[in-house]
């Protein structure tokens, strides 16, 4: 087959795509359906003759809500299930939050598109109104959240920091339930359900770094669909997918799915990427924040050494203790 035929066979094959129907796998919460409508939007914008079908898929995540997430695995409880039936092909392509997303994904799956970031910070939703530095002594907070509850407690010292589980709408319900002066959940969250006004402090990321791959959404594709993966990879933002893998390269060298406070949040200007990142102990007794910045192209290797210098603080103590208490 010469390169005439193969490019013509390609085309053949994309109509073929565009005109069936798509089925995208996410989990079942209101905000990942969301999520998965946005991104069918998109694909629907540029191909007008493509039909779209939402699957849910309960994830190990979902079912186990009454679990902290550092008990039944951390990342990849909302992805597993979902990676399967992509797998398995009952779904095309996969809409996950990137911060679900495991350092490692199955080698026959890719993520084939990371479209523009929303909103990365943390936002407080107050009971009462009151901002952080208002709040009363012992003020009760709700996060399930290593990372949010060892920042929090910076900036609040008196805090009492409550586990919560539950999709965004629950959490926000067990502000009244529970009993609590209020929760941190991330922004992006709140504005794709449109909920914005319900924030009552948005958090700087110099305050409270974000989560590893906050704000960004990851479509994951069949590594051999070609035809697929080009169609999604439309979506990408190139900004946005280099900030994150510098973010998943910094969280791959600590070890992936470490679990202990972990923050990495990754920007970009006028070529050059600058990095600033976090690890604590389970206490929060020690506190290791490092930056990096430089030029774009070195992504990788920026995310990496950060990493590397994080580990040679102290870093590889706090996580040799985690797996002490592992084993």
């Amino acid at each position: 087959m010469d390169d005439r035929d193969e490019t013509d066979e390609k085309d053949r094959h994309s109509q073929v795509m565009i005109n069936k129907k798509m089925k995208i796998g996410t989990r079942g919460s209101r905000l990942a359906l969301t999520q998965a409508n946005w991104v069918a939007d998109r694909l629907k914008e540029r191909h007008p003759r493509m039909t779209v079908e939402i699957v849910p898929v309960r994830t190990t995540g979902d079912r186990m809500q009454s679990v902290s997430l550092s008990v039944i695995g951390g990342k990849g409880v909302f992805v597993k299930e979902i990676e399967e039936a992509l797998l398995r092909g009952e779904v095309d392509i996969a809409v996950h939050s990137m911060k679900d997303m495991p350092c490692e994904i199955p080698e026959d799956l890719a993520i084939g598109a990371v479209p523009d970031r929303e909103d990365p910070r943390d936002v407080f939703i107050s009971g009462d109104g009151r901002q952080l530095d208002e709040l009363k002594p012992g003020a009760r907070i709700g996060t399930g959240s290593l990372r949010r509850g060892l920042q929090l407690r910076g900036l609040v010292p008196s805090v009492e920091v409550v586990p919560i589980r539950g999709n965004l709408d629950t959490r926000i319900r067990k502000i009244g339930r529970e009993k609590l002066d209020g929760i941190v959940v991330a922004a992006a969250g709140l504005r794709r359900m449109g909920w914005e006004g319900r924030a009552t402090q948005f958090i700087s990321v110099k305050q409270m770094i974000p989560a590893v791959g906050q704000g960004a959404l990851a479509v994951e594709v069949r590594r051999a669909d070609d035809a697929t993966g080009e169609i999604v990879s439309l979506m990408n933002d190139p900004a946005t997918s280099l900030a994150v893998t510098a973010e998943r390269a910094f969280l791959a060298m600590l070890g992936g799915g470490c679990q202990v406070p972990v923050a990495g949040h990754a920007t970009i200007r006028d070529g050059v990427l600058h990095l600033d990142a976090l690890v604590g102990s389970m206490d929060g007794s020690v506190v290791l924040r490092d930056e990096v910045e430089g030029p774009v192209g070195e992504h990788i290797q920026l995310g990496k050494s950060l990493a590397r210098r994080i580990l040679s603080r102290g870093g590889r103590e706090i996580l040799a203790s985690v797996h002490a208490c592992d084993g």
